[in-house]
Order: structure tokens, then sequence, then C-alpha cells
């Protein structure tokens, strides 16, 4: 039935901010950008390794997150990595405050949080 994750929809504050977080900072491939007159808004579809995508949205307007990170929905997006120490030390070395790093008591994997530009909690997890 279900195969795959095939996106996620994330909407920002910042539109230009955000597209260089998620474009340059963590280098996923800008498939598709397009501007929609008619919403004064931006849709940016960018692609992981996997094929996966982020679609990236703007909208005026658009409602703060309503807690961290505890809200009912969608608690946080998980990127699988193959070495988590050398992901943690590149995200330090442009900025990004990454929380340390912890072992899952039941997959005994390694993981940590860091937040976008909005604070979305976004997780690394070593595989």
């Amino acid at each position: 039935m279900l195969k795959a994750i095939h996106h996620v929809a994330i909407i920002c504050s910042d539109y230009s901010r955000s597209k260089a977080f998620y474009s340059q900072l963590l280098q996923l491939e800008i498939v598709c950008e397009t501007y929609r007159e008619d919403r004064d808004s931006y849709k940016l579809d960018l692609r992981l390794p996997d094929n996966s995508q982020i679609e990236l949205f703007s909208f005026n307007g658009a409602p703060q997150r309503p807690s961290y990170p505890e809200a009912q929905g969608l608690r946080h997006l998980a990127f699988a990595v193959d070495d988590i120490a050398v992901t943690v030390h590149y995200l330090e070395d442009n900025g990004v405050d990454v929380e340390p790093i912890r072992i899952d008591d039941i997959t005994n994997k390694a993981f940590t949080f860091f937040n976008d530009p909005d604070g979305l909690p976004l997780e690394l997890y070593q595989i």
C-alpha cells in the first residue's frame, strides 16, 4: 500500500532565509521554484538524495508554531546521516545550534536535534 514518504511540506516566515537554510546549508537540491502571484507566495521543491522531497511554502500572515515541540501533529522531521559527528560539526561551523548527541536507548543509534530558521525541530539520526 504505502511505499515511502514522498514529501513533507513546511511553511516558513522568511522565504529567502529558509530557502538558503535548506538549499545551501543543508544542501538539498532545488527541483522547482514557483512564485504564485495570486497568493503572493512561493513554493520551493527540494530533493534529498533518496528522492524524497521537502516543499517549502511562504504564506503571508501564517501563524507561528503553537508550542515547542509538543504540539499535537508533526513533532519533528528526522534526517538520516552516515556520520552524525561530522554533520554536527558542519552545522555548528555554520552557526547552527545543535543539541548534544544522545544515544537512543531502544535502537542504540546516535541522534540529536537542531532547528530550522522558524524553530521547526529537525533531527539527525545516524544510520
